[in-house]
C-alpha cells in the first residue's frame, strides 16, 4: 500500500493440537522424529536468524552473493510487475535484492509458518517499500491453499522464491510433492529456488555443528518447546546436538541425541529413549546439477538459468514452471535435446559463473 503499512494478514496456521499430535507420534515411533517445521516457534525462529552469521555456514552468504551478482539478470526474468510470492519468508531480507532490482512488482507475499515474526518482518517490509503491496500469508505451504487476489494493478508473471536451500529439508517424495504444489500455484511462471550442492563431508559436518553451538541451541529449542507447551518436564541438559552426514543417502541427519537411558513424560504418556537413540528433528539432501534437474522435472518445472558460485557450494536455479505436469517424466538429457537451445543456456550460465564443474 502507498502508505506503507501491511496491505493484509491472512491466518492460515496449523492448529496447536498439530504440535501436539507430532510429538506423541514421532515419540512413540521406533524411529524416533518430529517434522523440523515444529522447531520454528518464537524462539526458534529467533535462534534460527542468528545461524546464517556463522562462520561455518556457508550456505546463506553463497546464496546471497550470487542474489547481488546475477540480482539484473533475475529480475528480468520475472518480468515487469511480477507477481512474488516467497515460501518460508522468514526475516524477509533477501527478497530486499530482488524488490531493488524488479521492475514495478504488484504484490508481494510472504508465506512463513510463524505468525508473530512473520507479521512483523511484513510490516518492515511494508514500511521499507510503500510502492508494494504485501500480503503475508501465515500457513504450512505444503498445505494447499489460495493466494490474495490483488485489484487496481497490473500483474506480470507470478515468480516464486524458495531461498536458503530449504527444498533439502524435506523428503524426495516430499519436493517433489512442493514443486508440483507451486508450478500449479505459480501457473505459467517461475520459481527461484537455493540449492546445497553436494562437497566434501567436512564442509558439510562443520556447518552444521557450529563452533559457537548456535545449531545446538536451535535443535534443542525443541525439547524446550515441548516443555513449553504440552506441559513436560524434560531435561535438556539430558540430550545433545547431533548432525552427521550420509553419504548413501546424499543428505545431513539431524537430531537430538539421548545422553542416558530415561522415560520421557507428556501429556500423560511416557516414552523409553536409549542412551544414544536419536530424535531426528531434519534432515538435509544435498544435490549435483544433475541431480536436482532431474527432480525439478519431476514437479513440473525446467531450468532456464543456474548460477553457481566459483567454490562449487551452492546454487541459484530458475526453474520454468511448465503448463501442466501430467506428462510423464523426461530425463534431462532427452528434454535439452527436444529443447534445442534449452541445454545450452543452462550449460553457458553455469560454465560462466563456475568453470570446474563442466572441466
Amino acid at each position: 500500500m502507498k502508505d506503507g503499512s501491511l496491505a493484509a494478514f491472512h491466518d492460515f496456521s496449523p492448529p496447536q493440537e498439530n504440535f501436539r499430535d507430532a510429538v506423541l507420534t514421532g515419540l512413540a515411533g521406533t524411529r524416533k522424529a518430529i517434522p523440523s517445521k515444529f522447531l520454528y516457534d518464537t524462539e526458534g525462529s529467533r535462534l534460527f536468524e542468528s545461524i546464517p552469521t556463522l562462520d561455518e555456514y556457508y550456505q546463506t552468504r553463497t546464496e546471497i552473493a550470487l542474489l547481488r551478482t546475477h540480482s539484473a539478470e533475475i529480475a528480468a526474468l520475472c518480468g515487469p510487475a511480477c507477481y512474488l510470492v516467497e515460501y518460508g519468508s522468514g526475516s524477509c531480507e533477501k527478497i530486499r535484492i530482488l524488490l531493488d532490482a524488479v521492475e514495478d512488482p504488484c504484490a508481494y507475499v510472504p508465506i512463513d509458518i510463524s505468525a508473530d515474526p512473520l507479521r512483523a518482518a511484513a510490516e518492515r517490509l511494508a514500511r521499507d517499500y510503500p510502492h508494494v503491496p504485501v500480503h503475508a500469508i501465515c500457513a504450512d505451504f505444503m498445505r494447499k491453499f489460495d493466494l490474495p487476489e490483488v485489484a487496481g494493478r497490473e500483474q506480470g508473471r507470478r515468480i516464486g522464491f524458495f531461498l536458503g536451500a530449504t527444498i533439502g529439508n524435506f523428503t524426495l517424495e516430499e519436493a517433489e510433492e512442493f514443486l508440483s504444489q507451486a508450478q500449479r500455484m505459480l501457473t505459467d511462471g517461475g520459481l527461484l529456488i537455493g540449492v546445497d550442492l553436494k562437497k566434501d563431508t567436512a564442509v558439510l559436518e562443520a556447518a552444521y555443528n557450529d563452533s559457537r553451538g548456535v545449531s545446538s541451541t536451535f535443535n534443542l529449542n525443541l525439547l524446550s518447546r515441548i516443555n513449553r507447551e504440552l506441559g513436560a518436564d524434560i531435561d535438556v541438559s539430558a540430550f545433545c546436538h547431533s548432525a552427521v552426514y550420509d553419504p548413501e543417502k546424499g543428505r545431513m541427519e539431524i537430531g537430538i541425541k539421548c545422553l542416558r537411558d530415561q522415560t520421557l513424560r507428556v501429556l500423560g504418556h511416557e516414552f523409553r529413549l536409549r542412551g544414544g537413540e536419536i530424535i531426528y528433528t531434519q534432515h538435509a539432501y544435498k544435490f549435483t546439477v544433475d541431480e536436482f534437474q532431474d527432480l525439478a522435472a519431476k514437479g513440473g518445472f525446467t531450468a532456464d538459468r543456474i548460477w553457481v558460485d566459483n567454490h562449487g557450494l551452492y546454487g541459484l536455479f530458475f526453474l520454468k514452471a511448465h503448463e501442466a505436469v501430467t506428462a510423464p517424466h523426461v530425463p534431462r538429457q532427452q528434454a535439452a535435446r527436444r529443447a534445442g537451445h534449452l541445454g545450452c543456456i543452462i550449460q553457458v550460465a553455469v560454465q560462466q559463473t563456475f568453470p570446474a564443474i563442466l572441466h
